[in-house]
Order: structure tokens, then C-alpha cells, then sequence
């Protein structure tokens, strides 16, 4: 099964007196590039993510951000330490005992005062155990990546029959070009001869055999069969990959690049308008189908 590069899902979840969004989209990327938007105040919530989406994702550039909420009516205010507050009125009441024996009079203390007192009070989820957070949240993460992974699966499947109707294409070009480089025999002997008919009636006491040695290599450099046999196994091999259940994004990325030598190449050896015509549109269809290729997984 193909496996496209592009991908998103969002979802809903709540637990452990939060609510919180999941927003997880990827697009195409030479390696797995995971870029992260979490709080970081749930203690090792971004590596246990990480860890998770290594193992489910092979490329891609991914981006996941997660908004958390305390849900209504839970405990989201400040909140009283009584062992704090305990200890600074054992404090105060000493300090107020050794005042009257100096025969000092101190200003009465307001309930103010002390709750201003430094770990009387106790604000900012920062200070919260989050390990049943991070469980909740870890565990909602599984439906998140299902469908993930399913939309990914998806556009993987549109992007195996685009790439596929592709190849067909390039096929019936290299039919066409077999056909085509058979048509220009005739007229390429008729051009090897009339060369060398040029050159024996210029020419005194030129060697024959050298000569025709010289236009049989020439032929040879002109012949597009081994091109036109590279291309139909290119095409083989690009129809196997399509069918491989693993990841072949980086195999069919480097596949394009020999089709398009090949082309290339049957190109520069063309001499011939038809053949030039067909090589020139087998350029264009690998170009189109290494742009769709690039979206593999």
C-alpha cells in the first residue's frame, strides 16, 4: 500500500480534570522532521509524544500542537499549603512573644500578610503531579494517530493510481519510440550511405574499410535499444515498488532520476523529428510523475 506524506487530524479528549485539542499535519519531507507545540509543564508529555510518532511515522515533515484546558468546576485557583502556613505561625507567634518581652509593640498581621508569604499559597499547574495527565493524554493519542495514519492512507491510494496511469503512459511512449526508431532505419542507412558516397568522391586514396567502420559506430551510438530496454525495466520496477506494502518514497525517488537519464539520453540520440517529439513528451510525463512521486512515504 502507498503511503502519502500528506496527512492531517484533529481531535477531542478529556481526563484527569482537563480537556484538550490534538492538531497533527504533515507534508512532505527527505527524512521525519517532528516539530512539537505541547505544554511543557506535563512533565515528559513532548518526549513520550515523540517516542510515539517515531515509531508510527517514516518521513515527513510533522508538526502536532495540543491546547490544554482545566474543565469546568475543576480546581483551578490558588491553593493554601497548610504545612507553610503552619510553620509561619509558629514563626509569628514567636516573634510576637519576643517582641512583648522587649516591650515592643508590633502591628496586628492581616490574613493578607500571610497569604503574601512566600509557599503559603500555591498557583500555576507547574506545581501540579501531571502523571495522570500525561496518561490520559498518551492514552488518546492512539485514535489521533489511526486516523492520521488513515487519511494518509487515502491520499496514498490517489497518489498509487495517479502514478500508476502515469506508467501506462510512459509505456505506450516507449512502444511508440520502438516503433518510431524502427521507421528511421531506412532513412538513417540512406543518410550512413550518401555520407559515405560524399566522402569517397572527395577524397584520394582514403581507407574504405576505416571509413565504414567509422559510420558503422556512428550507427551504433544512434541506436536507442538499450535505452528503450532500461526504460521498460524502469517500468517494471516502478510498477513493483507501487505494490511493496513498505515505505518505497526514497526507491521511487531515485528510480525518476534513471528515467530521466534515460530520456535524456534517447533524446540526444533521436536524429529523428518523431522520435525527438516522443522523447520530449516522455520528459514531461517523468517530470509530472516525480512530482507526485516526492509525496510518497
Amino acid at each position: 500500500m502507498t503511503i502519502s506524506m500528506t496527512g492531517f487530524a484533529a481531535g477531542r479528549g478529556a481526563g484527569a480534570g482537563y480537556s484538550w485539542l490534538w492538531d497533527l499535519r504533515s507534508v512532505n519531507g527527505k527524512g521525519l522532521d517532528l516539530r512539537l507545540r505541547v505544554p511543557e509543564w506535563v512533565d515528559g508529555l513532548e518526549s513520550a509524544l515523540r517516542a510515539e510518532l517515531q515509531k508510527a511515522l517514516g518521513r515527513g515533515n510533522v508538526s502536532m500542537t495540543l491546547k490544554l484546558s482545566r474543565e469546568e468546576g475543576a480546581l483551578s485557583g490558588p491553593r493554601l499549603n497548610p504545612e507553610v502556613l503552619a510553620g509561619m505561625l509558629q514563626a509569628l507567634a514567636g516573634a510576637e512573644a519576643a517582641a512583648r518581652a522587649a516591650g515592643i509593640a508590633l502591628a496586628p498581621v492581616s490574613a493578607a500578610d500571610l497569604l503574601a508569604l512566600r509557599g503559603v499559597l500555591e498557583t500555576g499547574a507547574a506545581e501540579e503531579d501531571t502523571t495522570a495527565l500525561r496518561a490520559a493524554i498518551l492514552a488518546d493519542l492512539p485514535a489521533l494517530l489511526a486516523a492520521f495514519s488513515a487519511m494518509r492512507a487515502r491520499e496514498g491510494a490517489a497518489l498509487n493510481q495517479l502514478v500508476t496511469a502515469q506508467l501506462s503512459r510512459i509505456a505506450a511512449l516507449v512502444d511508440e519510440a520502438g516503433a518510431a526508431a524502427v521507421a528511421r532505419r531506412p532513412k538513417a542507412r540512406e543518410a550512413l550511405r550518401e555520407a559515405l558516397e560524399r566522402i569517397s568522391s572527395n577524397a584520394d586514396g582514403f581507407d574504405e574499410a576505416r571509413i565504414a567502420q567509422e559510420l558503422a559506430l556512428l550507427a551504433v551510438k544512434a541506436d536507442v535499444t538499450e535505452e528503450l530496454d532500461r526504460l521498460g525495466a524502469h517500468i517494471t520496477a516502478a510498477r513493483e515498488l507501487l505494490a511493496d506494502p513498505g515505505p518505497v518514497g526514497r526507491k521511487l525517488d531515485f528510480l525518476m532520476q534513471e528515467f530521466l537519464r534515460e530520456a535524456n539520453t534517447l533524446l540526444s540520440k533521436s536524429q529523428d523529428r518523431a522520435l525527438t517529439r516522443i522523447g520530449l513528451d516522455l520528459k514531461v510525463v517523468i517530470d509530472q510523475m516525480r512530482e507526485q512521486v516526492q509525496n510518497v512515504e
